[in-house]
């Protein structure tokens, strides 16, 4: 386990690298200025200029890249050009509102999505599964704005159950993370279903109805755990995904989490909040792939840790 571990941090730490310098460079290429954004429209070239000398701008791609490496493994991700706060800060206190719409939203996502999907692998070829997985289709190829509005049109403003918007309790949540849970589930129950269908034809599935076990113990006990393997990557996936912000969806829904404060930096050409959001979503990934190897020969222990 442990050097398992040790070579998985040592490739996501060659990831992050990546990841950092790819995004570096993008932004340091953009004809964008941000010293003429803090400047203003009116400001006189020389005002931009010291400016540009005070943030470090006018220095080298490879020592502004150096520097930035530097100030990371200090644990400092620098400071907001507009805000003029540090960026630890700023994803700090959007880091809550994302936790909590990533873990209702994935909540929602594995709910319907793997309901469906058992339904749709029991009732394979029939019109009850046609009919799923058409759902499952417009699901995943639904844009999240159009989604998010007709949730908003018709749950919030029709029928008066949840809040207009905002972040808050409960009522608050329910409609941003069933908003994900509903577009998301169509990715999970199409893979639950012909994972199902796969692990239903195994021969020990065919000795356990020899046995006259219930259906019931049959798919929940010996079914499920089987086929729900390879759902469990998609979760790490979800993880990174959902904490590198979903702009849509919070913006629709009002929701301050991490990919309002992205969207607000691209606007303003803020660097540094730009590289800390999108190296957060790389540490997020990398964590959620390596809890996800480490889950799955929890529920499968046929399956070896040292092949990964």
């Amino acid at each position: 386990m442990l050097p398992f571990i040790c070579r998985r941090v040592g490739y996501a730490l060659l990831i992050l690298l990546g990841v950092t310098f790819i995004t570096y460079l993008l932004l340091f290429l953009l004809p964008a200025d941000p010293a003429r954004q803090i400047a203003g429209r009116s400001a006189t070239p020389e005002v931009v200029a010291a400016i540009r000398a005070q943030l470090g701008l006018d220095l080298p791609f490879y020592q502004q890249y150096l520097g930035y490496l530097s100030n990371l493994l200090h644990g400092d991700l620098g400071r907001s050009y507009i805000q003029r706060t540090a960026v630890s800060e700023l994803i700090g206190a959007r880091l809550r509102p994302s936790l909590e719409l990533m873990a209702a939203g994935i909540g929602f996502e594995l709910l319907i999505g793997i309901s469906l999907g058992m339904l749709a692998a029991l009732k394979r070829d029939s019109f009850a599964d046609k009919l799923l997985m058409a759902f499952s289709f417009v699901g995943v190829s639904a844009p999240q704005f159009i989604a998010a509005m007709l949730f908003l049109y018709f749950f919030a403003v029709q029928l008066g159950w949840f809040p207009l918007g905002g972040y808050g309790g409960a009522s608050h949540l329910m409609l941003p993370a069933l908003t994900l849970g509903l577009l998301g589930s169509g990715w999970y129950s199409r893979m639950v279903r012909s994972s199902m269908i796969e692990v239903l034809h195994q021969d020990f599935i065919r000795t356990a109805r020899a046995k006259g076990l219930s259906r019931a113990r049959i798919v929940f006990v010996h079914v499920l755990p089987n086929a729900i393997v390879p759902v469990i990557p998609m979760i790490g996936i979800d993880i990174g995904v959902f904490m590198g912000g979903l702009v849509v969806v919070e913006s629709v829904f009002g929701w301050p989490g991490i990919g309002q404060l992205a969207w607000q930096s691209i606007q303003q050409v803020d660097i540094p909040v730009i590289v800390g959001v999108t190296t957060l979503s790389a540490v997020a990934i990398v964590l959620g792939n390596l809890l996800a190897d480490l889950v799955i020969p929890l529920v499968d222990p046929r399956i070896d840790i040292k092949q990964h």
